[in-house]
């Protein structure tokens, strides 16, 4: 039977796998079909204005390499610190870009749900965590 203190390790562990990989794919397919991405991730993000191409695949490897860094994160719990640290800024700051289009009236109030899986939960998980790890670290 594992140690009581390996619990928290296998969650941190799966759930920075879960976001990780899931923040990988949605890079990758921004890379790689940046038009199909547009069209197709269920957020509605034509709402937010028209398809451009290149920024689609800026943001697709932001989202890669953050998928990388939670994946690593995941696997090196000496690294959680740093890596879910950032994470946790990107997401925390794409939420809160979210938040202040929302309420500008920038789309329709039903981006509140549209946008809760994708881009609200991460934040709302890795601040949390990111918190967490720098407080083990510290201490």
């Amino acid at each position: 039977m594992a140690p009581a203190t390996a619990a928290p390790r296998n969650t941190w562990t799966w759930l920075l796998g879960l976001l990780g990989a899931g923040s990988l794919a949605n890079g990758a397919w921004m890379l790689f079909d940046p038009a199909g991405w547009y069209a197709g991730v269920p957020a509605a993000v034509p709402d937010f204005g028209p398809l451009n191409l290149h920024f689609v695949r800026d943001i697709g490897c932001a989202y890669a390499v953050l998928g990388a860094a939670l994946l690593l994160a995941a696997r090196r719990a000496a690294l959680r610190a740093p890596l879910v640290g950032v994470g946790a800024l990107f997401f925390a700051a794409h939420a809160i870009l979210h938040v202040h289009d929302t309420l500008r009236g920038l789309v329709h109030s039903g981006h509140w749900w549209l946008d809760l899986p994708g881009v609200y939960l991460p934040a709302l998980l890795l601040v949390p965590a990111a918190l967490h790890f720098a407080r083990q670290e510290a201490a």
